[in-house]
């Protein structure tokens, strides 16, 4: 018997190779779909540029993540190769998203596998070989892709919960911009969050960005087309202006100013490309290796995840059902991201929730991430032009995407304890924990419970019930690893 696909199509897709599409109509038309999908050339453009003004701060943020520790032999990342690797690997990767998965998502080094591999994995190996765990992670994901396994998971969940991880990430982005402008601080033993730095406000960058958001905001209240764009771009010139003649510096700014020295135009450094290596791991052992493995597929399946349902939400891509059309080609390259970031020598590459960002501006296909990834190829020789945008004014945008993608609550029957409990521990503990995993897996394992606990048990659903199970595990690690002895 031959399996039939249960994937959503879309009219665009039903027409194949566009022969029975309305004449007239461009072939960058007819490929993205841009009119079945109620967008337009200007809209994706703009979506594109807006996602990649909201993640280009990546550019930035991962060669500081990854340069700044030395693996088991002592060597380090150089900075240079570091933002090529970047640029790079982000390029490649959002641009397959175009143009294979025809989505609006973009994709760049994943700061949760960044950070894994620091604190992880260099202690214990050399740079090429946590870059070769970065592409075993990879196609271990892509196995599941293909198998049909992970888009059977996506599809398993119910829409209940799917609407609360879109409210979710929206908390979390919402946090995420908040606290990279220094609008929230987190970490303090006394509070754990509190108002900026000790209770207070302080610096102009945190200036900026409420500038930047409030602008946001009053431009979408007035219907403006292009409103995060524009202010972002406002936000930017009044942060150069601020800088070149009010006399803030790098230290004001939390380290990089938005201002260029020298030259807009640099040569990229590609001396990290292919520097992979696997096994030499006999220091930590297989079983440590597989722990490591299984921790980075985890991160990156469920965040991934969580991160396509709610854009693809916000661009209205899913049906009734929360499913969304060539959703099995947005996850294999999603999953081939992790191991052309180990080869680019850049981290393991994921989708960005600022994907977001460009969706709140009109993008619905795959164009806009094509827009995006040429940004970023062209970052490989204008790396100094990324600074001009400041981490904190790139943040209003994150809290303006919070806001909008809240608006699913309406879609969620809150007077059902079944269902609104599950849904409050997914949107809660995702900017709780700072983690989006560990929000799905709560939202899972609550609602599994409660269902049995209703005698309601069959209507989980087998995968849910794996699921439910995989996310056990994923909680105890820390006492697995202790039992089984791993370091």
């Amino acid at each position: 018997m031959t399996q039939q696909s249960t994937e959503p199509r879309t009219t665009a897709e039903d027409a194949g190779d566009g022969s029975r599409q309305p004449a007239g109509r461009s072939w960058l038309d007819r490929y993205f779909h841009i009119t079945e999908r109620g967008s337009s050339l200007a809209r994706e453009t703009r979506g594109g540029i807006t996602t990649f003004m909201a993640m280009c701060y990546i550019l930035l943020l991962n060669p500081v993540i990854l340069g700044s520790v030395q693996d088991v032999k002592n060597n380090t990342l150089a900075h240079g190769a570091l933002v090529t690797a970047t640029a790079f690997g982000a390029a490649v990767c959002t641009l397959l998203m175009g143009f294979v998965g025809k989505v609006p998502l973009a994709l760049a080094a994943g700061l949760n596998v960044s950070a894994a591999l620091t604190t992880q994995v260099v202690p214990h190996m050399t740079w090429p070989q946590a870059m070769g765990m970065c592409v075993m992670y990879g196609v271990v994901i892509c196995l599941l892709v293909v198998t049909g396994l992970r888009e059977m998971v996506m599809n398993a969940i119910p829409l209940a919960l799917k609407h609360a991880i879109t409210m979710g990430i929206g908390m979390f982005v919402a946090l995420l911009g908040l606290v990279k402008a220094g609008f929230v601080g987190i970490g303090n033993p006394g509070a754990p969050v509190t108002l900026g730095i000790g209770g207070k406000l302080a610096g102009w960058p945190v200036l900026f960005f409420c500038i930047t958001l409030l602008l946001i905001f009053m431009l979408q209240a007035r219907k403006i087309p292009g409103a995060i764009l524009i202010g972002i771009v406002v936000g930017s010139a009044l942060s150069i202006g601020a800088t070149k003649f009010g006399g803030l510096t790098a230290k004001d700014w939390g380290g990089t100013s938005p201002t260029m020295d020298g030259s807009a135009v640099s040569m990229p450094d590609f001396g990290l490309f292919g520097h992979v290596e696997f096994g030499g791991w006999g220091s930590i052992g297989a079983l440590s290796v597989t722990m490591i493995v299984f921790t980075l597929v985890l991160a990156g399946f469920f965040d991934a995840m969580a991160t396509i349902i709610g854009v693809g939400t916000e661009a209205k891509l899913a049906d009734d059902k929360g499913r969304m059309p060539g959703l099995s080609k947005a996850l294999f390259v999603d999953g081939a991201g992790g191991a052309i970031g180990g080869l680019t020598g850049g981290s393991g590459q994921t989708v960005f929730i600022e994907s977001a960002s460009g969706v709140g501006e009109g993008a619905r296909t795959g164009l806009s991430s094509v827009v995006t990834g040429l940004l970023f190829a062209a970052c490989l020789f204008f790396t100094p032009v990324t600074q001009l945008v400041p981490a904190q004014v790139a943040a209003a945008a994150l809290v303006v995407i919070g806001s909008m993608m809240m608006s699913v609550a309406g879609h969620v029957d809150w007077s059902d304890r079944a269902t609104s409990i599950p849904v409050f521990l997914t949107v809660a503990l995702m900017p709780f924990t700072y983690q989006i995993t560990t929000g799905v897996g709560a939202g899972v394992i609550a609602y599994t419970a409660i269902k049995a606990a209703q005698g309601k048990w069959r209507e989980v659903g087998a995968f849910m019930w794996v699921l439910t199970g995989i996310f056990l595990v994923y909680f105890s690690l820390h006492p697995i690893e202790q039992w089984l002895g791993v370091k």
